[in-house]
């Protein structure tokens, strides 16, 4: 009996010692260390990323392991980390993980790692894109330097909703209704974080003139409008208003920036670093006077232009005035906002403006100047030159207008389908008067600048 306990014993012992082999053949450690992560390199949004996360554990048992699975980012997502094959120390040491994949936005891509009998979370702090000045710059190089830091503060969706193909069926989605994206293409203000918003302003703030009530003055208060309506009606805001390129923004191919929403719409292209088209250009306003808006007042929003054309009418005689004169009544522009398939009367009517006096024909070039002060200066100068080499043959109409009279200024524009139009061998603008939309007992105005030959050029 001694003898059989005795191998008894000896076959346990081997029982137990074959379930401790087989029990240190799993990899172990006591503490896995993710806060203490080293990485190889810094990750930055939307650039492609390949790194490597050196993590810090103790009480390794000397086990050889595999590579893992990748493992998907949280929080920012994009990137995946995969465990590289290696050998535990006996104690303490280090696993090597591989991240790799293009982070889709700033912040904090966070993995969820389990080894060893351990888990932790391995946090990696993605930047937002290096930014260039552009102070230095101008024109269009400032431009597309303000574009392409716009575009860096991104996600990949949003590159993707805002970079667009440059064809005749995108740049003619725009509008001058209150529509949002469903008439329109880009992002929308209200889609945009703050430092979204301020470099999507900047473009257009360098795109549109900056001449006091005009140009991005003069965007900034149509949008207040819209938060001004916004008070009184749902569906108005200037979170509605939108952003986008057709083509990549560039000095040296052809792009469309678009921007714009309810009562406004700018279409400018640009192509190997020159503006070759301010057009079609849409501006509007409702209400048209004085008004206040999260306790900031502004004055009436193309108020200028309104003036302009007022002055300009005033300034012909009665019987230029009766030649100048349409029997249509137009309750909006004629070409207008978000039509593909209006097209410019093939006959020009009116008063020709070489008829005029020198003063008649000095306010006719005024007027033209109101819109084409909405680009930058450059642009403006160089397409003022173009429009008034022409101006000889541009033509003047109106229509209804029947408190108008010479040498009055104030009575012309006052009412309900009042309407006057500028029609040259390029430009043609179009001033209306509507019955108000929201503000009922008021008249709104509607505008719109084309331009006979550059209207979406070479599209």
């Amino acid at each position: 009996m001694k003898r059989k306990g005795v191998i008894l014993l000896a076959i346990l012992s081997i029982l137990i010692g074959c379930k401790e082999d087989e029990h240190s053949s799993a990899e172990s450690v006591e503490t896995l260390l993710c806060s203490s992560t080293t990485f190889s390199a810094t990750a930055t949004v939307n650039v492609t990323y390949s790194a490597t996360a050196t993590i810090p554990y103790t009480g390794g048992n000397g086990i050889a392991y595999t590579d893992g699975a990748a493992i998907s980012s949280s929080g920012v997502t994009g990137l995946t980390a995969t465990l590289a094959a290696g050998v535990l120390a006996e104690g303490a040491g280090n696993l090597t993980y591989t991240i790799a994949g293009t982070p889709a936005s700033s912040g904090t891509a966070s993995f969820a790692l389990s080894f060893g009998g351990q888990s932790c979370t391995l946090e990696l702090v993605v930047n937002t894109a290096a930014t260039s000045s552009c102070d230095s710059q101008s024109g269009v190089s400032k431009i597309v330097c303000l574009a392409t830091n716009f575009l860096a503060t991104l996600t990949s969706a949003q590159q993707s909703s805002v970079v667009l193909t440059l064809n005749l069926t995108n740049a003619k989605r725009w509008s001058n209704l209150p529509c949002g994206l469903s008439c329109r293409n880009g992002l929308l203000f209200s889609s945009l974080t703050t430092a979204q918003l301020a470099a999507a302003k900047a473009i257009i703030q360098a795109a549109s003139g900056t001449l006091t009530e005009e140009g991005y003055d003069e965007f900034k208060s149509i949008l207040a409008a819209d938060d001004y309506l916004g008070t009184m009606s749902s569906g108005y805001s200037s979170g509605n208003y939108v952003i986008a390129f057709l083509g990549t923004p560039s000095t040296t191919g052809k792009w469309m920036l678009q921007f714009g929403g309810h009562h406004y719409a700018q279409n400018i292209t640009y192509n190997a670093g020159q503006v070759v088209s301010i057009t079609p250009l849409h501006e509007a306003v409702e209400p048209n006077g004085s008004f206040t808006v999260n306790n900031v007042t502004y004055s009436g929003p193309i108020a200028n232009e309104r003036t302009a054309m007022q002055e300009m009418l005033a300034s012909f005689t009665t019987a230029q005035l009766a030649t100048a004169k349409l029997s249509t009544t137009f309750s909006d522009c004629l070409m207008v906002p978000g039509s593909t398939t209006n097209t410019f009367p093939a006959t020009k009517l009116g008063v020709k403006v070489s008829t005029l006096s020198t003063d008649a024909q000095g306010k006719v070039l005024t007027a033209i100047s109101r819109w084409v002060d909405d680009v930058d200066p450059a642009s403006a100068t160089s397409y003022l030159a173009t429009y008034q080499s022409e101006l000889a043959d541009t033509y003047v109409s109106y229509a209804s207008n029947t408190s108008g009279v010479s040498g009055t200024a104030s009575s012309f524009l006052t009412a309900h389908t009042d309407y006057v139009r500028i029609d040259g061998p390029s430009v043609w603008i179009e001033f209306v008067c509507q019955n108000g939309v929201i503000i009922s007992n008021q008249i709104h105005f509607h505008t719109v600048m084309r331009d006979h030959t550059r209207d979406y050029l070479g599209l």
